[in-house]
């Protein structure tokens, strides 16, 4: 059986709707149909991709596997059939949460200037490489520890943790807070692209709620309306202002880093290199 890019799709469409009912409406074809095309991917590869003893499907370790192999393929492909990549291909420039804070903008207005004939563009992925490994960006901007393999980062800055309490709150009219003085509350975690895990707590004195999240507006939604409070950076006060949420300086939180991050030996887009340099340039004149 020759494999064609519908089965990659197919099986792309499953994965990222947990079934084969919401799998086959978006793609607008039968549930058989589908069925039978991911069984022929399963053969050709010659293991299972997706575990079918419950409800809710669930990927196989391999299926997670293929996954980042077959949104990379597809991406690759479209990429390639795309008009614009037979004059100058666009930068596509990744992140999960608050881009560049405070630098984005001087940072796409100088780019505009500097580099006129090739665009950047800036795509918020929710996901913790912002869609580096899935080949949907060429570079990314990352905060914390980058552990996705087969990665080259370039440090760019550190950035201070800050508190975020619904504004109502007793701990919005505190001029500064600490991870103690948190630690009663609910913590917002955002589980797809957040910094804060509760290691950032001493193991005696951690919270005990937690609420999980998987997306920055879902992080933002959940303080404001008082059910947790969160950490983040100062970064995040730039570019998310809300009525109902309060920035407050954390005192007792190491900083973050932020980084530049792109695929190690792959062919990578030719203006990386002139990004690392502007993003230098904008952060050393903050």
């Amino acid at each position: 059986m020759t494999m064609e890019l519908r089965h990659l799709r197919a099986f792309l469409a499953i994965a990222e709707e947990g079934t084969i009912t919401h799998a086959a409406a978006r793609l607008h074809t039968g549930q058989p149909a589908l069925s039978r095309t991911l069984r022929q991917l399963e053969s050709h590869l010659g293991v299972r991709l997706v575990d079918r003893s419950t409800h809710h499907l669930e990927l196989t370790e391999a299926g997670r596997t293929f996954r980042d192999k077959a949104a990379a393929a597809l991406a690759a492909v479209d990429a390639a059939l795309d008009p614009r990549s037979l004059t100058a291909p666009p930068l596509r420039l990744g992140h999960p949460w608050a881009a560049l804070g405070g630098h984005t903008i001087p940072l796409l207005r100088r780019w505009d200037e500097e580099h006129p004939n090739v665009p950047l563009e800036l795509r918020r992925i929710d996901d913790r490489a912002a869609g580096l490994t899935q080949g949907k960006v060429d570079v990314a901007l990352l905060r914390g520890e980058v552990t996705a393999p087969g990665l080259v980062t370039e440090p760019l800055l550190e950035e201070e943790r800050v508190a975020v309490v619904p504004a109502g709150s007793e701990l919005a009219d505190r001029a500064t807070l600490t991870l103690a003085d948190l630690a009663a509350w609910p913590i917002a975690l955002n589980t797809v692209a957040g910094t804060t895990t509760l290691d950032l707590w001493p193991t005696a004195a951690r919270p005990t709620t937690t609420l999980e999240v998987t997306n920055t507006d879902e992080w933002l939604t959940a303080i404001a309306v008082g059910r947790a409070v969160g950490i983040s950076t100062s970064a995040t006060p730039r570019l998310h202002t809300h009525p109902s949420i309060a920035y407050r300086p954390l005192t007792d939180a190491p900083p973050v880093p932020v980084l530049l991050a792109w695929q190690r030996g792959t062919p990578a887009h030719p203006a990386i290199p002139a990004l690392v340099r502007l993003a230098r340039e904008v952060v050393a004149n903050r």
